[in-house]
Parts: structure tokens; sequence; C-alpha cells
């Protein structure tokens, strides 16, 4: 499939599925793409992805990037939820360590040029990772943020170059946190203690009573997405 013929049927595909559920998509995805991955940074989005994907599609592929700069209780997310579906997830990890990098940019980069921080650690390893398959899954959803309020759940992904599903793009947090309960999933207790948008240690701060849900990202800079999603 050639990529004209590519965006045409995900552009066919992505009016019929918009009343799909996440599963009827998934479904539709692993089939059609094989060499499919699925992104997880262990919120409470992927942790319900990751569920639906171990029971329709077990052998599919679901990485993470390891920026060396996870919360302990995102680690240990991360262990908890491979012992309970036996798996094992692809570390996708940044080039340079966080001794080299503070050695070439200076210590704590992540406060002087977030971007260059988030490029580095993210950015350029998802773009390593991705160029392995054809089709990724990802657990964005539209009322997350202005960025993300047209995301379509099947679209071509021009930065990366691959078709990119999406399946709860409509989805509210509340119906995220109901599939949560009604299937007992484990999920990464920061949730608890008012992080409603998990990123790394240094750049994710509590979310007060009031405040957007991701206002604890990048607290204090006009910085909003981290560059993994256009």
């Amino acid at each position: 499939m050639n990529l004209l013929e590519k965006e045409q049927l995900i552009h066919v595909k992505a009016e019929q599925f918009e009343n799909a559920t996440p599963q009827e998509i998934i479904a539709w995805a692993v089939e059609t793409f094989p060499n499919i991955t699925l992104a997880c940074s262990f919120g409470a989005e992927d942790v319900v992805l990751v569920d639906m994907l171990q029971k329709i599609s077990p052998s599919s592929d679901i990485f993470y990037l390891d920026t060396d700069f996870h919360f302990k209780e995102t680690y240990e997310t991360r262990d908890a939820i491979a012992a309970k579906y036996n798996l094992e997830f692809v570390r996708v990890s940044p080039k340079i360590t966080p001794e080299e990098q503070a050695l070439q940019y200076g210590e704590q980069l992540w406060t002087s040029d977030p971007n260059a921080c988030c490029n580095i650690r993210k950015v350029e390893p998802l773009t390593r990772v991705l160029g392995g398959y054809e089709a990724w899954i990802t657990g964005i959803r539209r009322d997350q943020a202005p960025t993300r309020a047209y995301a379509k759940k099947i679209e071509y992904d021009t930065k990366f170059g691959l078709v990119k599903f999406n399946p709860l793009a409509d989805w509210t947090s509340e119906d995220v946190w109901n599939y949560i309960r009604e299937h007992n999933l484990i999920y990464n207790l920061l949730h608890d203690r008012n992080y409603p948008s998990i990123g790394c240690e240094y750049c994710t701060r509590p979310v007060m009573p009031g405040e957007d849900p991701r206002a604890g990202r990048w607290a204090g800079s006009d910085k909003t997405e981290c560059g993994l999603h256009k």
C-alpha cells in the first residue's frame, strides 16, 4: 500500500470509525497493520489501552520511552503491569545518559531549555523506534488540551510518517476511570495524589483544584506539549 492509498483509506476509515468503540478500532488497526505498536507512558489512558490490546492482540509490541527521569511510581506501575499480563515492554532510551547530557548542555537542561531536553530524551528516541513500524496507537484524548482538540481516531502522522490511532480520542477522564474501576486495572498511584497528567519527575507537579488538568506539566513556562504529538 503506497502513501496515497494509505491516506485515502485513513480518511474513509476515520469517518467510519468516529462512533466506534476503542476495541473495534484497535481490532481493525492490528488486523490491517500487523506491524503496529502501542506507546505507553503508564498513565491512566495507557493502562486502559494496554488492557484492551492484551485482550485483542497480546503479541503486539508495547513500548515506553525511558527518559531516566520518571517518578519511581511510574517504574513501579510498569513492573506491576508487566507482571500482571506476563509481557515485556520494549524499552526505548535516549542516546545519551543524564550525566552526558549535563556535560554537553549544562545541569538541569529541563529548566533552562525544556524543549531541548524533551527533544533529546523523548522526541529523538520516539522517532527512532517508530521508524520500525507502520502504525502506532496512542492514548491522547481531545479534551486533554487545545492542541489535541481535533485529533481523529485514525489519522496519518505526518511528523513521524506512519498511521496513528487514537482510540480514546472522544473519551472523557470519567470514561477512562470508569474502565479502570470496572476492570480493576493497575494504575499509577500518583493519580491519587493530584497528578492527572504524569511526565518526568522534574517537570511535573500536582494540580490544584480548579486548575487545568495539564497545568502540572512544565509549570511556569508556556510549554504544553513534549513534541510527541503535533
